[in-house]
């Protein structure tokens, strides 16, 4: 493929000032921007750890969770507190309502600027999250499609069920299938839209797509029976801060139930909660199944990049002396 098929993509060189100077030329920056990922199941610790090194490296944090993007989702998604944030600029949270749907591409758009902004202020930007096509797909791992919107297919598609469209996208597109909410129609109907004009996501190779960015893949991943234990932990402590009156003021605010349930894994079963399909003690039986599932999903995920330097502690002083030794390549 040529450089033009690439530029709607808006992915290329750094731009550069009026006298033809890297706008990125810092202290933290060789050829490419330097950029670092932090990247984990749920539950691993990765926000304290972003805020840690972020800290310690003069750093910014941008967020990469498709949901913490929407504004009021905070406790059913367990979105960084400002206390939390210990000072340290967050960017991606709380940018987009709800109702709406947030693409990737939308992501990738911002997030670019975001990372152009912290870079410019001689920060070092801090990729943190859990969305897995969202981080690749921002950083050029994977080329995302230009495909508009086919009112027909999308007709016929809506009659099908989550579950019939879920393993249609694996025969189509198997590595969009390992990140994508099995349970939302309306991200699973714009996948298989994609694979049909396009066929499957891709990864490109950054000397294809000229990615501009020089990234330390940093990797969480507890032992299992660890994760788990703070996944349940983490569930009851939402639940306590009141995850069900959250859900409650988001429909009487106008969500949906069946907008609330395409968010997927707590609003989807705090959806069913309020509408009397399950008990409370169902949802939480349910919801620790998802998550914990949803934990192995991510994990399986980030596994297929040999780029992560994988670390099983997030307090190891480990991981602070690798990023500094990067940061003096």
């Amino acid at each position: 493929m040529g450089v033009y098929q690439f530029r709607h993509l808006g992915i290329g060189p750094p731009k550069r000032s009026d006298g033809g100077q890297n706008v990125y030329n810092t202290p933290a920056m060789r050829k490419y921007q330097k950029v670092l990922i932090i990247v984990g199941p749920t539950s691993s610790g990765k926000s304290t750890l972003a805020v840690e090194l972020a800290r310690k490296f003069n750093g910014e944090v941008v967020s990469a969770d498709s949901r913490q993007v929407y504004r009021d989702l905070n406790i059913g998604t367990g979105k960084i507190t400002k206390r939390e944030m210990k000072g340290v600029p967050h960017y991606l949270l709380d940018i987009a309502s709800p109702k709406k749907t947030f693409t990737a591409h939308d992501f990738v758009q911002k997030g670019r600027a975001v990372i152009r902004n912290i870079a410019a202020r001689n920060k070092l930007p801090i990729i943190c999250g859990g969305t897995g096509f969202y981080i690749d797909a921002l950083v050029g791992r994977i080329m995302l499609p230009n495909v508009p919107a086919d009112s027909k297919l999308r007709t016929q598609l809506e009659k099908r069920s989550a579950v019939q469209l879920f393993a249609i996208l694996k025969r189509r597109d198997p590595r969009r299938a390992r990140t994508i909410d099995r349970h939302n129609k309306r991200r699973l109907i714009r996948a298989l839209e994609i694979a049909r004009y396009q066929g499957p996501s891709l990864v490109i190779p950054r000397t294809v797509l000229g990615n501009p960015y020089d990234t330390l893949w940093i990797g969480i991943a507890l032992p299992e029976k660890q994760l788990e234990k703070k996944i349940a932990v983490r569930l009851f402590s939402r639940i306590s801060r009141g995850m069900g009156a959250e859900a409650k003021k988001l429909h009487a605010a106008g969500l949906s139930y069946k907008r609330m349930e395409e968010l997927g894994l707590e609003y989807r079963s705090l959806a069913r909660l309020l509408q009397g399909k399950i008990t409370r003690t169902q949802m939480i039986e349910e919801l620790n199944r998802s998550i914990r599932k949803y934990a192995k999903r991510q994990l399986v995920y980030w596994k297929r990049n040999k780029n992560i330097v994988w670390f099983k502690d997030p307090k190891t002083p480990r991981i602070s002396r690798t990023v500094r030794s990067w940061l003096k390549k």
